[in-house]
């Protein structure tokens, strides 16, 4: 299985706002120079991640974004159920002939639900808690170049 660039800059800025001291903003240009991304595409990520509760949105001279809820109570799972389209294969287009003998669909349910159960396991304080390493990479991209990540 593999996500979406959208679910891949949407684990980016929550991981970053939440490295931020609570209640402090930021902005969207700030993530997209941080990871180097398209910051039309951030903007989607975040009016998404803002829709489904993650993020807040404050408009204005002093406004920003910021996590809406605390990296203890924000599911991995929850993330991407909020954020892709679950269904692996789309039978009815173009109309699978076997369709009404496949099995293969319940299957893919089944190991989708599993994908999803591992990743309700962790929750975005899993990501953050005892990473000096992470700290310290935010701190030292302030004036540099973006942060290149690699799977």
């Amino acid at each position: 299985m593999q996500l979406t660039s959208f679910s891949d800059f949407a684990f980016r800025a929550l991981i970053y706002l939440g490295t931020l001291p609570e209640g402090e903003l930021t902005s969207i240009s700030k993530v997209t120079e941080l990871y180097g991304v398209s910051r039309n595409h951030m903007v989607k990520v975040i009016n998404k991640l803002g829709h489904a509760g993650f993020v807040t949105t404050v408009r204005g001279k002093n406004g920003g974004i910021r996590l809406a809820r605390s990296p203890e109570t924000i599911r991995l799972g929850a993330v991407v159920r909020a954020l892709e389209p679950m269904q692996l294969v789309d039978c009815r287009s173009p109309m699978c002939s076997i369709l009404p003998a496949c099995r293969l669909k319940p299957v893919l349910q089944e190991a989708t639900e599993a994908f999803l159960a591992t990743l309700d396991h962790y929750v975005l304080a899993d990501m953050l808690s005892d990473n000096a390493a992470l700290q310290k990479l935010f701190k030292s991209t302030a004036t540099a170049e973006p942060i290149e990540i690699t799977p």
